[in-house]
């Protein structure tokens, strides 16, 4: 087999390969042998019918076309290997030549990962927020706790915003109830948001028996997006009472002995969170001077199917799950379709430029992931997803992904690599020291997910 490579651009070749035809013998043999399986030819038995035979009744054409099918992934493969380049997706085949019993040639024209030329990223500066835990960052943390331990009890008055009310909901479109519009015995706190809108002002100031009827737009459902009339009863009232802040309290809620003890552990907590966030900020922000240090030409069909794979992602399953439509997905995101097209694009442009920019530095720096890093790195997309460690692991496996996880950890540690080199400062001025976060690969493996979301460009050969 001899072939040829030719770069088209910086993201696509021409392979051109000749094949001898004495190449082909075995996938002759097997296209006569599949072919002999499936068709019957009177006087011989299924399975031995001979070469000359076949050829008379149903054609060469037909066994030559059976082999050529059989044989171009293997001849493509050879000739992948030989020119040494990394193809990204599948390729588009097209037989020039085929003449029985002396030659195959065929191109085959597909994208491959750019070249790329790692920048120096010593010099790259960033500013995040500072660090800044107020009084009023901790007493609000303690109010949401002692929200979590508050106390209904049941009241004989009209219900006000804070009470907790049981109500019977009914939903008509166009004047029908819907076959799920109906919901018996719901709770719901008045000012709470997390109902239909429009409910607050109906259910306000009655008593238990009282009935009122107003129209809100459904959030879900068979109806979802459509505007209902609901008719809500108040079945019930109670006022919801909050625990005395204070050592009584702290003990209630928490492993502490003190109010105040509660307090230091909440500004801590609230320290750490904005400690991570702060990283989190570090590293987007340092990801975004690299990537504007390297020149990464993008494939166009690459781009075409992860912009494709993030729309549906985003339609079929983000959006299904909460029960809405694309259209009303932009109308609640003051969007134009134009808008959310370009700025699909956009994000896919930035994802595949990081990917080829982080396994690039991944192979330059020759960044190994170990196994307790995978470990690590499993478990916690596993929280993610919802599935024990077991099932997500075995999931993986059969699924083929275990090169896709391996893939996100060392991007994390490329990035990683990154941002220590990089200078961090704070608003105040202060120079932020990342490099002793223990966690910071998995973070920074996360920073990494969130931009190249979940398409992972693939290598096919």
């Amino acid at each position: 087999m001899k072939s040829a490579v030719e770069t088209l651009n910086p993201t696509r070749v021409r392979l051109t390969v000749e094949v001898p035809f004495e190449e082909l013998k075995d996938s002759l043999d097997a296209a006569y042998k599949k072919i002999n399986q499936q068709v019957t030819v009177k006087g011989f038995r299924k399975g031995k019918i001979p070469a000359r035979v076949i050829d008379q009744r149903f054609g060469r054409g037909a066994v030559l076309e059976e082999a050529v099918n059989d044989a171009l992934p293997k001849f493509y493969n050879e000739a992948v290997n030989e020119a040494e380049v990394n193809p990204l997706g599948q390729p588009e085949v097209d037989i020039t030549e085929l003449k029985d019993g002396e030659l195959l040639a065929f191109t085959a024209e597909v994208d491959v990962r750019p070249t790329i030329e790692i920048p120096d990223y010593s010099g790259i500066e960033v500013e995040v927020d500072a660090i800044e835990v107020t009084d009023e960052d901790v007493e609000k943390s303690v109010e949401q706790l002692r929200e979590r331990f508050a106390s209904t009890n049941p009241v004989e008055r009209a219900a006000a915003e804070g009470d907790v009310v049981t109500v019977d909901l009914t939903a008509k479109v166009d004047g029908e109830v819907l076959p799920d519009g109906i919901a018996d015995g719901v709770s719901y706190t008045i000012g709470s948001g997390e109902l239909l809108d429009g409910i607050d002002a109906a259910v306000t100031g009655l008593e238990a028996g009282g009935e009122a009827t107003f129209t809100s737009e459904l959030k879900g459902g068979s109806a979802a997006g459509k505007e209902a009339e609901v008719t809500v009863k108040v079945t019930a009232v109670a006022a919801r009472e909050l625990p005395e802040l204070d050592d009584e309290f702290a003990q209630m809620a928490s492993e502490f002995d003190t109010l105040d003890e509660l307090k230091a552990d909440s500004r801590k907590r609230l320290e750490n969170m904005k400690q991570f966030d702060q990283a989190t900020q570090a590293q987007e922000r340092v990801l975004e001077k690299f990537l504007e240090l390297a020149e990464i030409p993008v494939p166009e069909k690459l781009l075409e199917d992860e912009v494709n794979t993030r729309k549906h992602n985003l339609e079929h399953h983000q959006l299904g799950q909460m029960g809405l439509s694309l259209e009303k997905y932009l109308e609640l995101q003051g969007k134009t379709v134009e808008e959310f097209e370009a700025e699909t694009k956009e994000q896919a442009v930035k994802g595949i430029k990081t990917q080829f920019l982080l396994d690039e530095l991944v192979s330059t720096e020759k960044l190994n992931v170990e196994q307790d890093e995978l470990t690590e790195h499993l478990f916690r997309r596993a929280a993610s997803s919802g599935m024990s460690p077991d099932q997500f692991a075995q999931a993986v496996v059969q699924g083929g992904q275990v090169p896709m996880l391996v893939g996100e950890v060392a991007r994390g540690k490329a990035l990683a690599v990154v941002v220590e080199a990089a200078k961090v400062v704070d608003t105040n001025g202060e120079v932020v020291d990342l490099s002793d976060d223990e966690d910071e690969v998995e973070a920074a493996a996360e920073t990494v997910e969130a931009v190249t979301g979940e398409a992972e460009v693939a290598e096919e050969k």
